[in-house]
């Protein structure tokens, strides 16, 4: 064998090494990426639950948490009242008018439930005749799927409703072809899950997929602002996946995955 082509397979040889490492390095790239979304979908998931559960949190006590345990027991255990605001319009006797708001507690939930689960009520669009149903007592509705039809006393023409909003029918009302209905009539209401039920909430505190375990970081506290004490809370991730994520980065969506300020009143993601 010449020396010719024996350097003709080394550099064989040497390309088919090379190529192999650009596929394995790209590839490698490629997964790590797809890994880094999986991660950071899982820990937004998991701050915007933290994020709903200190609102609710601050909407019962007043104030904001940084005590996981005393969040974890407010989601199992808490209560949260369900309230309605009503207007009232008084005319006065010189042609003004005077309002007052009256807020009544309609009903008390469990935490849980509150957080996790979104209310639809769906109502009568207008005074009429009732049609059909499209839907039973525990279908899952999908926005914009057909949910009842009625006939109008205003145009006369029967229209089949559609769903603004998605999640399973409960609390249907029985109707059938012929009744009468009046505009804002409750008819059902959708359940949207807005969350696993089924999740761990002892878990809440840590990151997803970091091992061993790895906290969020959370902040609660009150400031001043414009001369008034306000509440503000912060929570982050502080151990992100990916290497990019970096608190000496200016843009704020660039910083490692967080919602809230410590100095300003927001509970705003860095990922919305």
């Amino acid at each position: 064998m010449n020396k010719t082509r024996i350097f003709s397979i080394l550099t064989a040889l040497i390309a088919l090494g090379l190529a192999g490492y650009l596929v394995y390095s790209i590839k490698s790239e490629i997964d790590n990426q797809k890994k880094i979304k999986v991660v950071e979908k899982a820990v937004i998931e998991r701050l915007k639950l933290i994020r709903d559960a200190e609102k609710a949190y601050q909407s019962v006590y007043g104030e904001y948490t940084d005590n996981w345990d005393t969040l974890i027991n407010f989601i199992e255990h808490g209560q949260y009242p369900i309230t309605r605001r009503t207007e009232h319009v008084i005319e006065l006797d010189y042609g003004a008018d005077s309002s007052y708001v009256v807020i009544d507690t309609i009903d008390i939930v469990p935490v849980k439930d509150f957080i996790f689960y979104k209310r639809h009520e769906v109502y009568a669009t207008t005074n009429g005749t009732f049609g059909e149903y499209f839907v039973q007592e525990g279908d899952y509705v999908v926005k914009g799927s057909k949910i009842y039809s009625m006939t109008s006393d205003i145009t006369g023409k029967k229209t089949n409703q559609l769903a603004k909003n998605t999640g399973r029918v409960t609390n249907l009302k029985p109707k059938k072809e012929g009744d009468r209905v009046h505009e804002g009539e409750l008819l059902f209401i959708q359940v949207e899950e807005l969350y696993d039920p089924n999740i761990d909430i002892a878990q809440l505190p840590y990151i997803p997929y970091t091992d061993p375990p790895v906290k969020f970081d959370i902040y609660a506290d009150k400031i001043e602002r414009n001369h008034l004490t306000v509440n503000v809370i912060e929570v982050r991730d502080v151990a992100p996946i990916n290497p990019m994520r970096s608190e000496d980065n200016e843009a704020n969506n660039k910083k490692p995955l967080r919602f809230g300020s410590r100095t300003e009143v927001t509970t705003a993601g860095n990922w919305e």
